[in-house]
């Protein structure tokens, strides 16, 4: 496997959180001699927030873990959560039901927590059975070996084709009490806005009502993870989960818009964007990272739209691949949005070179400069649309032959 030339050189350092532990194991589902299968135990109250793929494919764990989401948590039971890689348990069936059920079932009785509670999450290929059996027959040892500090391995044991884990972490206070929020995450590729084929999962000792809880991840997430895009695929698993176990001793905060909840949305906004610029500079086949700011738009939601139809358009992408600053690329990719847009009051920029304005190449601008520019491993592209004051920030990768090697060859 080639290592993303983006790779940290080490995994951050991740301290426990208060109210979790966990364990992995190696069950052979699809892969030899290495992690895939994780369980993460909250203490009792732990509250969960979700936000799944929008894909009208969705695998059979994401259809549990929504109604797991929406069952009444009993507070004298722990919540588990249960994910596996290497297989998806997506268009499977009624055996991809029942291998759902009978993971919850007999989590319910090794952790001692309720079925329906449990959460479940899976990655990997598609369309083939899973050997939920292999699963299962793992968990009652996995009950003897829960620890405090795995988030390394468990960000190793969820990953599929990634090439390095994916972890981040920061601390805050809330009314004066210090809190840890630590995250986890997979992803690679079929990666597009609604959540693309990626798992992230994090963990925090707050003391958070579910219902503040899911507002604000749901917030956040059009801000991170619904704002990366690798290929314009959205897969049919993507979850990402926020559980907060009450540990932390200040407190219960039961509105999200609580002014006591500053510090700790700064953090945890600091993890979830983290987390997805991890995944995108762990593209499949990935040379560059890409930011793209729009701004100028008659609305937020337009800008949103500009700036993944050129983060997903492949023509811009393998031109950035090939070093080559194809501002026509970008401007097509801007008019194919179908968003309002005026070629004489539109601006493109790389970096800090003005390509074009007023519909024409700037009359500023130098090859020689857009071509050192494009060198760089990090490209920022900036586009001004000239109509309003809406504005958003996505970030992709460009696009190269290692990515057509990687999916070619996937199951084979």
């Amino acid at each position: 496997m080639t290592i993303s030339p983006f790779a940290p050189k080490s995994f951050p350092r991740l301290e426990p959180v208060a109210g979790f532990d966990m364990a992995v194991a190696e069950t052979g589902v699809r892969y030899k001699d290495r992690s895939d299968l994780w369980v993460l135990r909250g203490i009792p109250g732990t509250q969960i927030a979700g936000v799944f793929t929008k894909s009208l494919m969705p695998g059979a764990p994401v259809d549990w873990s929504r109604r797991a989401l929406l069952s009444p948590d009993n507070p004298d039971k722990p919540r588990i959560l249960v994910v596996n890689s290497g297989n998806a348990n997506v268009f499977t069936g009624s055996a991809g039901a029942q291998a759902t059920e009978l993971t919850a079932k007999v989590a319910e009785k090794i952790f001692d927590t309720e079925q329906k509670s449990v959460m479940l999450a899976s990655t990997g290929v598609i369309g083939e059975i899973l050997d939920v059996e292999k699963i299962v027959r793992s968990l009652p040892n996995m009950v003897q070996t829960m620890d405090v500090n795995l988030w390394e391995e468990a960000a190793n044991a969820i990953a599929t084709t990634d090439t390095y884990p994916k972890g981040a972490t920061a601390s805050c206070e809330i009314h004066g009490v210090p809190v840890r929020i630590n995250g986890i995450a997979k992803g690679s590729g079929m990666i597009a806005p609604d959540m693309a084929t990626m798992l992230g999962f994090i963990a925090t000792d707050a003391k958070i009502g579910q219902s503040a809880l899911q507002t604000i991840l749901s917030g956040f997430t059009q801000l991170t993870f619904n704002a990366i895009t690798v290929d314009s695929d959205t897969s049919t698993s993507d979850t990402v989960l926020l559980a907060a176990s009450g540990a932390a001793d200040h407190p219960i905060i039961s509105d999200a818009h609580d002014s006591a909840l500053h510090d700790f949305k700064n953090a945890l906004l600091n993890v979830m964007l983290g987390l997805a610029h991890q995944i995108i500079k762990d593209g499949e086949g990935a040379s560059k990272f890409i930011s793209i700011d729009v701004k100028g738009a008659v609305s937020d939601e337009s800008a949103r739209t500009i700036a993944m139809s050129i983060g997903n358009s492949p023509l811009v992408k393998t031109a950035i691949a090939g070093e080559d600053a194809n501002w026509g690329r970008i401007v097509m990719a801007i008019g194919k949005s179908g968003e309002p847009a005026d070629p004489e009051k539109l601006s493109v920029s790389i970096g800090p070179h003005l390509l074009a304005e007023n519909g024409q190449l700037a009359e500023t601008y130098k090859e020689e400069h857009g071509a050192t520019y494009m060198k760089r491993d990090y490209i920022e592209l900036s586009i001004d649309i000239g109509l309003g004051q809406g504005s958003y920030t996505a970030w992709t990768c460009d696009l190269t032959h290692r990515y057509i090697v990687i999916n070619a060859d996937y199951r084979s």
